[in-house]
């Protein structure tokens, strides 16, 4: 397999990102996540239907219809060309995130609880931006869903994140066996560890005074790692692919 000079460049971060994507939880996440599993248990199976309901619409609702308004994928671009136009469509999208989360930070308590599902929708949007720009098909489900799960990958806990990563090597072969229907994805877990992840920061949002000091940042770093770690996800599978061709054969990952 022909690697060129950008392709070797970049191996060492995917690499370095690999091993960060499986590396143990510790005692701090450990901490955390035990605290944040008996606050769920505390809440009602009826209030964890409504939310998990709610964020499973919304999310439908963007995966639906973002296709329609993406960019298009370069035409015989390079993997840096690529890649070019993903850190510009990121570092947009971090400034977009970071002034909305200060003007909704800035007004007051409802206006900041407002704000949580239009980051999601925000974040779904540079996910599906990104995928067009890698040449992904997004209008098949199975590209949805990776984008899914590099969305659960970024915003879950260090265990969570471990059974995210682990099912999204070889993408390509292990999504022949996913299921079909979009209704089975596991929503309860995704709204539950996207809760738990961004609670303690985005809460701080919602302080009066501080609101929009906090929102401006906080959103400026959650979409920066989303879009790292998106980029990092279709490398991977850059690679992956690479190796099929070349060799016919399965590739193992060496993180």
């Amino acid at each position: 397999m022909h690697i060129d000079s950008y392709e070797e460049q970049i191996k060492p971060e995917l690499t370095k990102w690999q091993l960060k994507m499986q590396k143990r939880p510790n005692f701090i996440d450990r901490t955390s996540k035990k605290f944040q599993d008996k606050i769920n248990d505390i809440i009602p199976d009826k209030v964890h239907e409504v939310i998990t309901g709610t964020i499973k619409q919304m999310v439908r609702g963007v995966l639906t219809g973002a296709e329609y308004t993406t960019t298009q994928a370069i035409p015989g671009a390079s993997l840096e060309e690529m890649e070019t136009a993903v850190r510009k469509k990121i570092d947009f999208y971090k400034k977009a995130g970071a002034a909305e989360g200060g003007i909704t930070g800035a007004g007051g308590f409802w206006l900041a609880l407002a704000e949580f599902p239009i980051l999601i929708g925000i974040k779904i949007k540079l996910l599906f931006e990104i995928a067009a720009l890698y040449g992904r098909p997004i209008n098949d489900y199975r590209e949805r869903l990776f984008i899914l799960h590099i969305f659960q990958l970024t915003f879950s806990s260090q265990k969570g994140r471990q059974e995210v990563f682990s099912q999204m090597i070889q993408w390509d072969l292990r999504s022949k066996d996913l299921p079909t229907d979009i209704h089975e994805f596991n929503w309860k877990t995704f709204q539950q560890e996207y809760r738990d992840y961004i609670d303690l920061a985005k809460m701080a949002q919602l302080i009066p005074g501080i609101g929009a000091a906090v929102g401006v940042i906080v959103n400026y770093r959650l979409l920066d790692q989303l879009g790292k770690n998106a980029m990092n996800a279709y490398r991977m599978r850059w690679f992956e692919e690479r190796m099929l061709g070349a060799q016919g054969g399965l590739l193992t990952t060496t993180a």
